[in-house]
């Protein structure tokens, strides 16, 4: 069985790479960098398994397309094991016409490192630091007011592993938390409302709707006009999920304080120039705990696929 792993061998522990040679023919790629689309096609030729980091393919933006592309060449492919907790960038109506078995990594993995990354920027924005910071190394500082979280209402938009994480610890600050989710939750002291109710209720509003096809352009025009003047807003989940457009001039009318979010291409964007609009490129869950975990079920999912057996399978 010929597996090929879109990724460094070094990236892996020895007692991984161990156990990945041992299931069948395992093939790397030599380094950690994006790969032209015509090389990683020679590197999978034959492949029964491929298992993918979007990152030797471009980044979340381009994977979707090239990862086609390089499964049409592939007759033999049977199955898919990503590197990451997210598979919004893979065509997964492609894989169930083709049958092609999914398995991603567990969100749980990264929740507890995510949810403090968020609290992190939702104290950066209420204390005004990055702005300061920005404005200081330009020679430029300015005094600007902040505020207290305690007292204060945290909207969090997804009640997942990460959002519930992000509740629990908003409410030790003092917050008041409320959440909306798109199948019925519950969570101890957060009350749950609707969209609607949450972006005009909100001091802060936490984005942690899951990465699929129906959450895009969740937050519209018309949400936007919805948001509680001054608001903070925190999208560390997926840009697609906003309107960047309305976004952009709600921050230039000074409806919304501050805008947080992530993606590689922080240029082409309506919000590139806004000083209130802060677009960082997705790190928070890069931690030496989360890639531990990561690593080992990656490797765990793989010998699962070789084994015809299912293990963390994205539903097709």
């Amino acid at each position: 069985m010929k597996i090929v792993i879109f990724n460094p061998k070094s990236d892996f522990l020895k007692e991984q790479q161990i156990t990945l040679t041992n299931i069948g023919k395992v093939s790397f790629v030599d380094e950690y960098k994006e790969y032209p689309l015509n090389q990683l096609i020679e590197i999978a030729k034959d492949a029964e398994i491929i298992a993918v980091n979007p990152d030797i393919l471009g980044g979340f933006e381009k994977a979707k397309n090239r990862l086609v592309t390089i499964m049409e060449t592939l007759p033999r492919l049977k199955g898919i094991a990503l590197g990451t907790t997210s598979y919004g960038w893979v065509d997964l109506d492609y894989c169930r016409k083709r049958k092609i078995v999914v398995c991603s990594l567990p969100a749980k993995l990264q929740s507890e490192t995510i949810a403090e990354h968020t609290i992190a920027l939702l104290l950066c924005a209420s204390k005004q630091i990055i702005l300061t910071d920005r404005r200081t190394q330009k020679g430029q500082y300015k005094l600007e007011m902040g505020f207290e979280l305690k007292g204060k209402t945290l909207g969090i938009i997804g009640l997942g592993n990460i959002g519930s994480r992000v509740a629990e610890i908003a409410k030790c600050f003092g917050m008041r938390v409320i959440a909306c989710n798109r199948s019925p939750k519950s969570q101890n002291s957060v009350e749950m409302k609707t969209l609607g109710e949450i972006l005009r209720e909100s001091d802060a509003i936490s984005i942690h709707a899951t990465h699929v096809n129906e959450n895009k352009g969740l937050i519209s025009k018309k949400e936007i006009h919805k948001i509680k003047k001054g608001a903070i807003i925190i999208n560390i989940a997926d840009r697609e999920m906003v309107d960047e457009e309305a976004m952009a001039e709600a921050i230039r009318s000074k409806k919304v304080a501050t805008y947080i979010y992530e993606a590689e291409d922080l240029i082409n964007t309506p919000l590139a120039d806004l000083e209130n609009a802060i677009g960082l490129q997705g790190f928070g869950w890069y931690t030496s705990e989360v890639m531990t975990a990561l690593m080992e079920t990656w490797v765990e999912n793989i010998v699962a696929l070789a084994k015809n057996k299912s293990k963390n399978m994205v539903e097709l």
